[in-house]
């Protein structure tokens, strides 16, 4: 007989592998540009509470627009 399916969260978080947030979170804003600053900002804010989700969109934000509007 196969095991029961979980159908609930998990009340224990997940371990991620060691050096996988830095890996997520990296980016570079780019020198004299608000955006890129102003998301800098609220991903270090988000880093300090422990909310990696939030601070994974940030990146994402500095990386796309640091790579696209700043070419």
């Amino acid at each position: 007989m196969a095991p029961k399916q979980q159908t609930y969260p998990d009340p224990h978080p997940v371990e991620l592998p060691t050096g996988f947030n830095a890996w997520l979170l990296d980016c570079a804003p780019v020198p004299n540009c608000k955006v890129c600053a102003a998301n800098w900002k609220q991903l270090n804010a988000c880093k300090q509470r422990g909310d990696i989700t939030q601070a994974a969109r940030h990146a994402t934000e500095i990386r796309d627009h640091a790579g696209g509007a700043h070419s």
